[in-house]
Parts: C-alpha cells; structure tokens; sequence
C-alpha cells in the first residue's frame, strides 16, 4: 500500500515511554487512535475492508488492547463505521485517556493537551519510532481502499450532520407536497433518500 513506516510500529524508548496508542492519542484524540488501530491491522493483514464493511481475518491474535477490541468486535462482516464507533467509546480507548490525564499530558473532559502533552507529540515526531498516519492520520494514506474505508467510517461534523438532517426533513416535507400534485413522489420516497444522504455522507 505504500504507507511510510519510520520503524515496526512500537514504543518510543525513554523514562517517560510511550506506546503507539498513546501517541495516537496526543496526536488525534480517540479517533486517532482509532483510525491507527484500523491501518495497522489491514497492514499486517488481520483486518480486511470491504466498501463500507471490515472483517478480522487470520488466526494470529493481535497484541495491544485496542488491537484486540477491534478485532473481536467484527469476526464476521460489519459496518466500519458501526465498529469504529463503539471502539472510539470503549474501555479500551478511555484507558488510554485516563493514563494519558495520570501523567498530565492531557487535561479536562475534552482531553486537551497540556504544556508537557504537547512536548511529547514534538519528541515522538521528531524520533523515529512510529508510521506517518499516527500523527497525520488517514490523510497521508495514498489514494485508495483503506484511505477510503477509513475516512468513510468517520462521524460527520455535528454542525454537518444536523444541516443533513434538516435537508431530509425539507425533502420530506416537499415529497408530501409533491405527491398532491401527482409527482408521484411521496413521504416514503423522500425518507428513503434522507436516509441515503446520512450513509454517504460517511465518506467524507
């Protein structure tokens, strides 16, 4: 796929170690974290993305608890965007949060970096340890099915996800009008293409 791996994806050496994860975590919150977690294992092939569908695939059980949630979570095909949401709520996840907040590297319920939080995402990028998409994410993915797959399966914006939601409603409400005047269009079919316009949406 092209990615651009620094070294094998481990922990940064140091007294004040970190683990992928947890630099993911500094770098990008939980949804970079989740997003490294879904890149890693298609990597090394234990995560197969399908469209908008992933499935764990092999037998050889990743190591790392985020790793392990994700591939338990989709032993058979589901939606990516189903999985990568519950992952981005889960133990897992806000442990990573917790310890992160222990060691005052970030601060209040919205996880902001501290002064020291900051100073260690300079020192992970400036090292060697760690792939591009851990501090830059999906977009540094070339163009393709796993760049796709992932940035699919992302929440919409709020400010963008209640817009579509007033879009289907007003296509809704024109449907019902419409269907007076003999369109042929009706509440059903209007529904029917709000609810295509919030999957869609997912890809961007």
């Amino acid at each position: 796929m092209g990615v651009a791996f620094r070294r094998p994806v481990s922990a940064i050496e140091g007294p004040e170690a970190l683990d992928v994860y947890e630099v993911a975590f500094l770098a990008g919150g939980a949804q970079r974290v989740v997003d490294s977690a879904v890149i890693a294992l298609v990597e090394r092939g234990l995560l197969k993305l399908s469209g908008s569908r992933v499935r764990a695939v092999g037998e050889v059980l990743p190591e790392h608890p985020v790793e392990c949630a994700l591939f338990a979570s989709c032993p058979h095909h589901r939606s990516a965007a189903s999985v990568l949401a519950a992952l981005r709520r889960s133990s897992e996840v806000q442990k990573i949060a917790r310890r992160l907040a222990a060691r005052n590297l970030v601060s209040g319920s919205r996880r902001r970096l501290t002064r020291s939080g900051r100073r260690q995402l300079r020192a992970a990028e400036r090292g060697e340890g760690l792939p591009d998409y851990v501090f830059g994410g999906p977009a540094v993915l070339p163009d393709g099915l796993v760049r796709r797959g992932v940035v699919s399966a992302r929440p919409l914006p709020s400010g963008l996800g209640r817009a579509l939601i007033r879009m289907g409603k007003a296509l809704d409400n024109s449907a019902d009008t419409g269907s007076d005047s003999g369109s042929g269009c009706d509440s059903d079919a209007g529904s029917g293409f709000a609810s295509s316009c919030g999957g869609g949406s997912n890809s961007g």
